[in-house]
């Protein structure tokens, strides 16, 4: 039997960086991961390209929506008929994955593949705000067999005492592990249990129509400083602004969670460079911001859509 982990957690808790130590103590695994992005632009299938595993990406939607469940389907099979020892699904941080179980059920698909569990990241600065205005996290946190409260050097003991009382109202069941970096150790996975409430009836879920997805194109001629700027003028409207860019000669990766910019240095290889994906939901007015921003920096925006 091939051995299934899902990982969750929304926009920012940091999955990536969890995900590259996850798969650090299976390294006596073969190994098949498929990154799923909202976006019409991956980037974390880029970021972890130097794992050393072998590497599936679904973007443009929730591999859990109809919109790209046969995609999923289609890459779980391929997956499967490469008899890893070992297949990890980092859902996109916008994915309601309630249906997880009825879709590993189809026997007829995927009769190889023995579900794990679901190891759920939850960002303890940003955990709160999110809770209230994105459902899709009580669906994460729903499906869930562990919490990894992450992110916690950046959080104060009142605010982590807060998501411990919000996620024991809601899960008084499931254990929750504090941890710092994306973090993991193996005394925790004895805790993953399949006691989740993850339906097994034959549910088709639609997409979430509150959700957005944007890509802007930019312009080389952007410095730095200008694109920061223009960041700003947006971001608290946002959920998360991801992607690579090109600036003054070198490359960076963008990553912006809540109304915090940031772009470090990328030395890898980059794809898509110059178009960065925005996330919001409904409500917030991001595509009338983003226009107004781009008002004062025309020259620098190449497409907007």
């Amino acid at each position: 039997m091939i051995k299934l982990y899902l990982i969750t957690g929304f926009l920012g808790a940091g999955k990536t960086t969890f995900l590259k130590n996850f798969i650090k103590m299976f390294s006596d695994h073969r190994l098949q991961i498929i990154v799923n992005e909202f976006g019409k632009e991956g980037v974390d299938g880029q970021l972890l390209k130097d794992v050393g595993a072998s590497l599936n990406e679904i973007n443009n939607g929730s591999i859990f929506c109809s919109c790209r469940l046969d995609r999923f389907e289609e890459v779980l099979v391929k997956a499967i008929e490469d008899k890893p020892g070992m297949i990890v699904i980092e859902a996109s941080g916008l994915s309601d994955p309630t249906n997880i179980k009825k879709i590993l059920g189809q026997k007829d698909k995927f009769s190889d593949i023995e579900y794990m569990g679901s190891i759920c990241l939850v960002d303890a600065r940003q955990f709160p705000k999110v809770y209230q205005t994105a459902t899709v996290v009580k669906k994460q946190i729903a499906v869930s067999d562990i919490i990894l409260l992450n992110k916690t050097d950046l959080a104060d003991r009142d605010r982590i005492r807060e998501i411990y009382e919000i996620i024991g109202n809601h899960r008084p069941d499931i254990p929750i592990f504090e941890t710092e970096y994306g973090e993991i150790k193996k005394e925790w996975m004895d805790q993953i249990r399949t006691i989740s409430g993850a339906s097994e009836k034959a549910e088709m879920q639609q997409r979430d129509i509150t959700l957005r997805s944007y890509v802007i194109e930019i312009n080389p001629s952007f410095t730095l400083y200008n694109f920061q700027k223009f960041i700003e003028m947006f971001i608290e409207d946002t959920y998360r602004i991801k992607g690579f860019v090109n600036l003054e000669g070198r490359i960076y990766l963008v990553d912006c969670v809540g109304n915090m910019f940031k772009a470090e240095p990328y030395e890898g290889e980059a794809s898509s460079v110059n178009k960065v994906v925005v996330l919001s939901g409904s409500g917030l007015p991001t595509r009338k911001s983003i226009k107004e921003a781009i008002k004062w920096y025309p020259e620098d925006i190449k497409e907007f859509c």
